[in-house]
């Protein structure tokens, strides 16, 4: 299998994680895709016409996208351990990963309306993706002890990996202030091998 991927992508992150989680990370090559918002990579199109990452190819060219599929598919593969297979312990599971991508889709706009030139940034979006950090970190701290008894799966994957993306970004915002018990429960998660090994990687 071939994964188009990028060092620095959360979401290519997670897909990392169900690898070296599950053992599988020696059975896909990994394929450097730059992609850009304002830099289309035409070259993916083939595999994925949204022209994102990650996008999973599998041995007989079946493309497999976005990393919601991906990681469930591998999980798959190998018994299901990171997808709850009764059923409300999957509903929380599926929930949870729903909150973490989200969380980090409103954080990649947050960040490009961030990386605008002053003048040209929109105080209402700004606003509203704040309020939207704010209300998100509210939330997983209120739900920090039930996230730390769970047994490791995919909704604390997305949403361990929306935290540490916050801390690769947003070194300005000290999310952790007034959060103690998610800041906890991050900590513990950041010290998981797959998670030590996927770290964002600034080489070219």
């Amino acid at each position: 299998m071939k994964l188009h991927w990028s060092p620095r992508s959360p979401f290519v992150r997670k897909v990392m994680i169900v690898l070296y989680e599950t053992g599988m990370e020696d059975r896909v090559t990994l394929a450097r895709t730059p992609v850009a918002m304002d830099k289309p990579n035409l070259d993916l199109i083939p595999d994925n016409p949204l022209i994102k990452l990650p996008t999973l190819v599998l041995d007989d060219g079946t493309p497999v996208y976005d990393s919601r599929v991906i990681c469930a598919y591998l999980d798959g593969l190998t018994g299901g351990r990171l997808l709850p297979r009764e059923p409300h312990a999957r509903l929380v599971a599926e929930r949870r990963q729903a909150l973490g991508d989200g969380f980090l889709d409103a954080l990649l706009l947050y960040r490009q309306e961030r990386n605008k030139p002053v003048e040209k940034q929109t105080a209402a979006w700004l606003d509203a993706f704040a309020l939207k950090v704010r209300s998100v970190l509210a939330a997983l701290d209120a739900e920090a002890s039930a996230l730390a008894s769970t047994p490791f799966d995919l909704g604390l994957i997305a949403i361990g990996c929306a935290l540490s993306y916050m801390d690769y970004r947003f070194p300005d915002i000290a999310w952790r202030d007034g959060h103690d018990a998610l800041a906890a429960w991050h900590r513990n998660f950041s010290e998981r091998p797959s998670v030590v090994r996927s770290q964002p990687d600034e080489t070219p």
